[in-house]
């Protein structure tokens, strides 16, 4: 069973994946390039402020899971560090590109995921989406988990478990047929009676004019 993360370790593994792709010509990474990467205030969330100590750290106790060495090469003066996150996991590009952004990012919908993944790795459709999540849920020891319906959200989102389980809220309640018929009809009942009260107001404003017309006669 993998050990589960914390939070400094999935911040530095997600971005030394999301690095091996987007800047090539910079990975693998040395300390001070994958601290700045780490506090990096676009495309994180949530934004941290990491010093040398703390990424040392979580870099060691990667090391010792297998999840990340040091890059080896001739007449190299500064260490670097390289994941290796899919022969750890055992997933595809795509699967691996869907856990970088959740691991860099949180929660998040499936088109979402499919914008905020494209340098990584392109996504053709959602439903290429939902095969790579379905990858990583369908698991022996599930990498991700899909949240229930929140209010204020029309999709549903979706966590990594790399930290271990996370406390799912409940979901969203769905009125019943029967309360969402009634509250229709209620919704009618009050619209025809703003009709009426409208009706009035102006049946009220023609005779208070025509009251002034006839008066005007008299004086």
């Amino acid at each position: 069973m993998n050990r589960t993360l914390n939070d400094v370790e999935v911040r530095i593994l997600g971005c030394l994946i999301e690095k091996e792709s987007t800047t090539p010509e910079y990975y693998p990474l040395s300390l001070n390039a994958l601290k700045n990467a780490c506090n990096q205030k676009s495309n994180r969330n949530p934004v941290v402020n990491y010093d040398d100590a703390t990424v040392a750290d979580g870099i060691k106790s990667l090391q010792r899971e297998g999840l990340v060495l040091v890059a080896s090469g001739a007449g190299q003066r500064v260490r670097k560090y390289l994941h290796k996150f899919r022969e750890k996991y055992f997933v595809s590009r795509k699967a691996m590109a869907v856990m970088c952004v959740l691991m860099l990012r949180g929660a998040q919908t499936l088109g979402e995921i499919r914008t905020r993944s494209e340098r990584i790795y392109s996504f053709e459709s959602l439903e290429e989406v939902s095969e790579a999540l379905r990858e990583l849920m369908e698991r022996d020891q599930p990498l991700v988990v899909r949240l229930p319906r929140q209010p204020g959200w029309k999709e549903r989102r979706y966590v990594h478990l790399l930290s271990g389980e996370v406390a799912l809220p409940e979901e969203e309640q769905i009125p019943p047929e029967e309360q969402v018929t009634v509250q229709y009809q209620e919704n009618e009942r009050l619209e025809k009676l703003e009709k009426e009260l409208l009706s009035l107001q102006q049946e009220f404003k023609q005779l208070k004019t025509a009251f002034l017309d006839f008066k005007s006669q008299f004086e």
